[in-house]
């Protein structure tokens, strides 16, 4: 009878500890929401104070220090929605646990943001929207607040919605829109905003193909070579030093915020001599990890790690570079323009501070919110390994990085995910049409050809290593947002308008 009882309350038991650990996870999951948004908040008044104590003494402190904590909103939301892009190929192709993706992207964001940034910080400031064509600059001030509050909720409704957008979309469209309604479509710069559209169109194509032709090389050169590990020894360093190389005569052109710059010829040979000396670093740190290797791909993923890691740094310092304009141009052209009004400082260099809560409000959106996308991005497009997702990261850094320099606001989400999509298309293309690889796997198999393609359309699509849905979600959420955005701040510019004229 004892026994009996034991045994019906042990169920019983057991269903209330589950219960109990149930509602603890719960309590978890209810509890990290609150904290993220408590953290926002201690950041968007800590922004207010900062901007109130820098801007003392500038005729309407009060409007910018509202706009200061509207640049970090968004700043966050950036970082939720678009810094995944940086990272997200590196995750996927598991060659970084989520931690250490976002800890390197934080970093590399806040560099790229704080040495870099200040080109295209004022392009978005000043070059989209002519301030002589407003009726005074209060009203100016209005526009790029509208601009801020439309792109940011649009920016957060993506986010919860799990689609990777075009940040840059968002807040172009939202100064569009608020400067329309404010003084008319003459006042848009609209040849600066035709370059733009064109980069827009040409950056991810470019990233797509960039990424393709290095996905190229290392298939003819390394994966599909009898000894895949010798080739991997000669040409893995070589990849590295040229990423080191060009990255570093970027920085030594300019691409530090004007502390220095050197002649383009100067800087060709700084970024020589960089990615020499990173040659004779990196090549016995590589053959050191090929000691021991089997002759095959899963090797090669582990040879791969070091520079996929370097280029994902890369391209966070870039989309640093690029999209903290995103956040900060609007809230300069505010500072600029009220500053002009009260003998302030007006149209001088950006200051510190603006930049800075661009960098950190980047940085902390992606720690707070960033990882759901980081699997999309990284994962459900195409299937990536270290060699592919190296492709991805290195070509949209050097895209980006090249706008950068020529102060042009671009997508770091159309590159990105056209290079993971260029990866995608040219695994197929080169899967179907490769004689190199016709002739491995022959060579391996004792003259076996390989598997012809089925002429079965359905058969067919099935084997598609890119998931087509994808793009089209993708391209639909990159086609709307600009429209949106400018229609939104256009209505929330008229609401300000109202209420403060």
């Amino acid at each position: 009878m004892a026994n009996s009882q034991v045994q019906l309350r042990k169920p019983t038991l057991d269903k209330d500890l589950e219960k109990l650990t149930f509602t603890e996870q719960a309590t978890h999951f209810v509890l990290r929401s609150w904290t993220g948004a408590g953290i926002s908040l201690v950041f968007l008044l800590l922004t207010m104070a900062i901007a109130h104590t820098f801007a003392t003494g500038t005729p309407g402190v009060l409007v910018i220090a509202v706009t200061a904590a509207l640049a970090a909103y968004m700043a966050m939301n950036i970082g939720a929605n678009d810094v995944t892009n940086n990272v997200g190929a590196a995750v996927g192709a598991r060659a970084m646990s989520m931690g250490v993706a976002l800890a390197i992207a934080a970093v590399f964001e806040i560099a790229g943001a704080l040495l870099a940034g200040r080109g295209v910080a004022e392009t978005v400031a000043s070059g989209i929207l002519d301030r002589a064509n407003f009726p005074s600059p209060e009203v100016f001030a209005w526009a790029m607040m509208a601009a801020l509050v439309s792109a940011a909720i649009w920016i957060n409704i993506a986010t919860l919605a799990n689609a990777p957008i075009s940040t840059t979309h968002a807040i172009i469209g939202g100064v569009i829109g608020a400067g329309a309604a404010a003084s008319g479509l003459d006042s848009v710069q609209w040849e600066a905003m035709g370059l733009i559209v064109v980069s827009w169109t040409v950056s991810p194509i470019l990233g797509g193909v960039i990424a393709a032709l290095f996905l190229f090389f290392i298939k003819e050169l390394i994966i599909y070579r009898e000894d895949k590990i010798a080739a991997a020894k000669t040409w893995v360093p070589v990849l590295v030093a040229v990423m080191a190389g060009a990255f570093s005569a970027f920085l030594a052109t300019g691409g530090t915020n004007g502390f220095y710059h050197m002649p383009i010829g100067d800087a060709l040979i700084v970024g020589l001599v960089v990615g020499v000396l990173t040659y004779v670093v990196t090549r016995p740190i590589v053959r050191r990890h090929a000691e021991g290797l089997d002759n095959r791909n899963q090797s090669l993923r582990t040879l791969f790690r070091l520079p996929l890691i370097c280029s994902a740094a890369l391209l966070s310092f870039a989309h640093g570079a690029n999209d903290v304009s995103n956040a900060v141009g609007p809230l300069y052209g505010v500072v600029a323009a009220l500053g002009e009004n009260g003998g302030g400082p007006g149209g001088a260099a950006i200051p510190l501070w603006v930049m800075v809560i661009g960098a950190f409000g980047i940085s902390l959106g992606l720690l707070l919110f960033g990882p759901r996308l980081i699997r999309i991005v990284g994962s459900e497009i195409t299937k990536l390994n270290p060699m592919r997702a190296f492709c991805v990261a290195l070509s949209s850094a050097v895209a980006v990085l090249t706008a950068s320099a020529f102060a042009i606001p671009v997508s770091s989400t159309h590159i990105a995910v056209g290079a993971v999509f260029g990866v995608g298309l040219f695994r197929e293309w080169y899967t179907r049409n490769s004689q190199r690889r016709i002739d491995y796997i022959r060579s391996r198999g004792n003259g076996i050809a390989p598997e012809e393609p089925s002429a079965n359309p359905e058969e067919t699509r099935r084997r598609y290593l890119v998931r087509r849905s994808h793009f089209m979600t993708i391209v639909s959420a990159w086609i709307v947002t600009l429209p949106i955005s400018a229609v939104l701040s256009a209505v929330v510019f008229l609401a300000l308008n109202a209420v403060f004229s």
